[in-house]
């Protein structure tokens, strides 16, 4: 069971990177403090594991990679067009910064490079990312167990992860292809070419939206994958860019910063950020350097529809937090 955590408040913490972060499990404005877990996968299910194909290609033996180097700003995602102009938004004043309240800590498998995290009918799924070690799994959210994955070949590397009804899509970096895979019986079903990069993915009921590490938002047809347009993302008329992991919680683009502490709250609409949520302080743990830029950072949002609770994650986190936020 979750251990209980200090109540300390955190508003408006100071912006910027901090050195460390850890998984967390957060609760959207007005929700409760207390730890639902309906429809939690049981802990004594023992793992069940699939199969990869060989690894071939560049990379293969590379554990680094996307978002595991420094960030490419290179515009992709979507299967179609370029990025078309769009005119700016006008400024309105900079977005409000919001704090957090730590509510409860769970366990996280630390060698999770998190990419992806998205709850289906109670179940947690996640995509772990790097070269040789990217897979797809399904984890008790309580014990932090993974009791089903799926390996990835060792040229992967996998990124962000959407379910869209009995479908889990997972993108992967610059590949240049998303997978399919039945959500139940976690075998592949198809893929669909990506022009570009693919960071992070989610699925607003009607359209998948992905992040491609700059200041743009795709929409696809979640049969076709055609894309069926885009939007710029900004903050008082700035350019919010390296847009990394996504989810959609009642009607906002939830998405983190890379190798920030924030995450961004967007209007899909207008491309506009809300506001912001400082998860600054979380967790003090010794930053992982590949390139001179930290690697542990705070990545991996899921939204709970049945018990109205956001998760979040981190690379390589050692643990998850339940949160509320502080206005």
């Amino acid at each position: 069971m979750p251990k209980q955590a200090a109540t300390e408040s955190h508003r408006n913490p100071s912006p910027g990177p901090s050195r460390g972060l850890v998984l967390l499990l957060v609760t959207i404005f007005g929700v409760g403090g207390g730890i639902s877990c309906a429809g939690c996968a049981k802990a004594a299910d023992p793992v069940v594991e699939h199969g990869a194909p060989t690894a071939t290609g560049p990379g293969a033996a590379n554990g680094t990679g996307a978002n595991g180097t420094a960030a490419n700003e290179s515009a992709g995602g979507g299967v179609a067009e370029p990025v078309q102009p769009q005119a700016p938004q006008p400024a309105v004043g900079p977005a409000p910064v919001h704090g957090y309240r730590v509510l409860a800590e769970f366990t996280h498998d630390f060698r999770s490079f998190t990419q992806g995290l998205v709850f289906a009918e109670g179940q947690l799924y996640e995509s772990a990312g790097k070269y040789a070690a990217s897979d797809l799994r399904r984890v008790d959210l309580v014990t932090g167990e993974v009791l089903e994955r799926r390996r990835l070949a060792g040229n992967y590397f996998a990124e962000g992860l959407a379910a869209v009804g009995e479908r889990l899509i997972q993108l992967t970096w610059q590949n240049g292809k998303a997978f399919v895979y039945d959500r139940t019986t976690f075998e592949k079903i198809g893929e669909f070419p990506l022009a570009g990069e693919g960071w992070g993915l989610t699925y607003d009921g009607e359209r998948l939206i992905l992040s491609d590490g700059t200041e743009y938002l795709r929409f696809l047809d979640p049969e076709t994958f055609a894309q069926l347009g885009t939007v710029r993302v900004t903050d008082d008329g700035r350019p919010i860019q390296r847009i990394n992991e996504l989810e959609f919680v009642r009607g906002e683009v939830w998405a983190n910063i890379w190798q920030t502490n924030r995450i961004a709250r967007i209007d899909p609409q207008t491309g506009r950020v809300n506001s912001w949520v400082d998860l600054t302080g979380i967790i003090d743990v010794n930053p992982v350097l590949v390139g001179g830029e930290p690697q542990n950072v705070l990545n991996g949002i899921a939204f709970e529809p049945i018990t109205q609770q956001l998760y979040v994650t981190g690379k390589n986190w050692p643990k998850l937090f339940q949160i509320e936020v502080v206005e």
